[in-house]
């Protein structure tokens, strides 16, 4: 157990690492990226999302080349490329260099593999709880990169921004070598809970539950991009507040907008709320959006509004992942949760770019008024979306003596039943309030 958290610990880390390379240009880009030759609003709003169009290429074949050539040659071989990556950017002084450093940061989509190896290095009972780990260190590295983009570039301009990106990337490599054990080869098969199996994509992707969470995880982050494309801006030029103490405005926003969240987190969960409070919270950010963009030139009410928008946004975050769980089908979350990540970072994409686009031909109250009108688009689609089930994924070996899943579907709290005969491994969705856990052993030969 204890190698196992330190396992957990030095990945979660990594990972961290990574995504805050990618994350600490977003408060800072639009505000020193007008420096490149060349530079439009709408072309640096495509600096800032290109990223997500690459990893949306590369994350899903990157984790099934993991397969075959074994996890750490991939994860590394993906860092050096994002490494790479935040070196040209760095030393780029043309918008065309800056977009093909940032494309290529997203070349080294290792989310995947990284999925994939904490499965290989982690015992069942313990899986969801290092799944969990990772998801925490994303939005941490969120957090921590509002803060620290906008304080190193004060210091160092964006290309100290890019070149503490190839650092943090390259200390990756080390943690990785020096930390983190090497797993054994294993099938993809063996994987059904943590990355993406191809005989399952088109499936999944018919899944119209899902299709709501994938258009949902798409509209948040072609929101959050978009919204970047203008809030450095609005602080700057609308409120007067120097770019040097942005980053003192984000440290309170995201520390304030967190101890917001976890009460309706907690309704959400323990009441079993999921539904309304989650339809709830898209309601809010698209009014926060709408009422932001008439508020560009007060300063006080603009910081209350874009407070909600920051609580609003990580409420959505932790509770989207958590609706794709209960939801995907057993022995069908890692293929589930691949088609999510690869929406997300289209909506990266898009909404850098549009938020760009409209920032260049328009104004700062568009992109804002543009935002919240695509936001309740997004809340047409969440209304329809049927009360979730709180249902929870379990991975059981199966014995010598397995019944069949017929069975252990007559078991009080079993929903869902699934046997992968090449793995010996039964994958169930199972509502933990009401399962008679003696008797699924019983079966099981647990």
């Amino acid at each position: 157990m204890a190698s196992e958290t330190k396992t957990v610990g030095s990945l979660a880390l990594l990972y961290a690492f990574r995504m805050l390379g990618l994350f600490m240009v977003l408060p800072v880009l639009m505000l020193y990226g007008s420096n490149y030759t060349g530079a439009t609003p709408f072309l640096l709003g495509v600096a800032l999302g290109v990223y997500g169009l690459t990893q949306a290429l590369f994350q899903i074949p990157m984790g099934l080349l993991s397969d075959l050539l074994g996890r750490k040659p991939v994860i590394i071989g993906g860092l050096i490329v994002f490494a790479l990556g935040s070196v040209i950017a760095a030393l780029s002084t043309s918008i065309e260099g800056l977009v093909f450093g940032r494309a290529l940061q997203g070349c080294g989509a290792i989310a995947s593999a990284i999925m994939a190896m904490v499965a290989d290095l982690t015992s069942e009972q313990n899986r969801t709880k290092a799944m969990a780990a990772i998801g925490a260190s994303i939005g941490l590295s969120f957090s921590v990169a509002m803060i620290v983009g906008p304080a190193v570039a004060a210091v160092a301009g964006l290309s100290g921004v890019f070149s503490l990106s190839a650092f943090l990337a390259l200390l990756g490599i080390a943690v990785l070598l020096l930390v983190v054990p090497t797993p054994p080869r294993a099938a993809a098969a063996s994987h059904r809970e943590s990355g993406a199996i191809p005989a399952l994509i088109i499936s999944t992707a018919k899944n119209l539950d899902l299709l709501r969470l994938n258009w949902g995880i798409f509209s948040l982050h072609a929101v959050l991009m978009a919204s970047f494309v203008a809030v450095p801006q609005l602080l700057e030029q609308s409120f007067t507040i120097a770019r040097d103490d942005h980053w003192l405005v984000y440290l309170g926003m995201l520390v304030v907008a967190f101890i917001l969240m976890l009460p309706f987190i907690i309704v959400a969960e323990r009441k079993r709320k999921l539904k309304p409070v989650f339809v709830g919270a898209i309601a809010v950010l698209a009014l926060s959006l709408i009422l932001l963009a008439q508020a560009v030139n007060s300063v006080v009410y603009g910081l209350a509004l874009l407070l909600v928008f920051f609580t609003a946004f990580n409420l959505l975050e932790a509770s989207l992942p958590s609706l794709v769980s209960k939801l995907a089908p057993a022995g069908g979350k890692g293929t589930a949760m691949g088609l999510y990540s690869t929406s997300q970072f289209l909506g990266a994409f898009c909404g850098g770019a549009c938020g760009g686009w409209l920032l260049q031909n328009y104004s700062l109250t568009v992109v804002f008024s543009a935002a919240g009108a695509f936001v309740l688009l997004w809340l047409l689609v969440a209304t329809s979306m049927p009360r979730p089930r709180h249902l929870s994924s379990l991975c059981l070996p199966a014995g010598d003596s397995f019944p069949g899943t017929n069975v252990l579907l007559r078991v009080v709290g079993v929903e869902e039943a699934l046997l992968a005969e090449d793995d010996g491994l039964i994958y169930l969705k199972v509502d933990k309030s009401v399962l008679d856990e003696l008797e699924l052993k019983k079966l099981v030969g647990g």
